[in-house]
């Protein structure tokens, strides 16, 4: 993890920045589920809220934050839409995320546009998906 003095770069097309119950909780989940790695974390405030972790999963950037309400930024449920992760084994990465707290949405299966794809929803109510091409036959 690099000090909140040096701001690495963010990777990837379009950055996800989500606001969570609890960012430093979502990120030790992040870490332990997705394989992420963690590279910069601004020190929590006298609440023990964090204004902004960035994290690197599968390539690309993730920014996490804690709900500032005070500021315009209250704590909703995410929804309408997923992240995705394609992976080189999804049977194991999606097993790993279940293990580690992730909740089964869609269980991992063949789908007809040539993916084993399935969905999880992680502790802090983000809807993940994993895919990952196989041959079909």
């Amino acid at each position: 993890m690099t000090n909140a003095n040096a701001a690495p770069p963010v990777l990837g097309g379009p950055c996800p920045y989500l606001s969570v119950s609890n960012a430093g909780q979502a990120a030790a989940f992040y870490v332990e589920a997705l394989d992420a790695t963690e590279v910069m974390r601004m020190p929590p405030d006298d609440k023990g809220r964090h204004m902004h972790i960035h994290l690197v999963i599968n390539g690309g950037s993730l920014m996490l934050a804690d709900a500032f309400p005070e500021h315009g930024h209250p704590l909703e449920r995410p929804a309408g839409f997923a992240l995705h992760l394609q992976v080189p084994d999804v049977d194991a990465a999606f097993d790993k995320a279940v293990k580690a707290g992730g909740e089964v949405v869609l269980p991992v299966q063949n789908m007809f546009w040539g993916d084993r794809y399935g969905q999880f929803r992680d502790p802090f109510g983000v809807l993940w998906s994993m895919g990952a091409p196989f041959e079909k036959g």
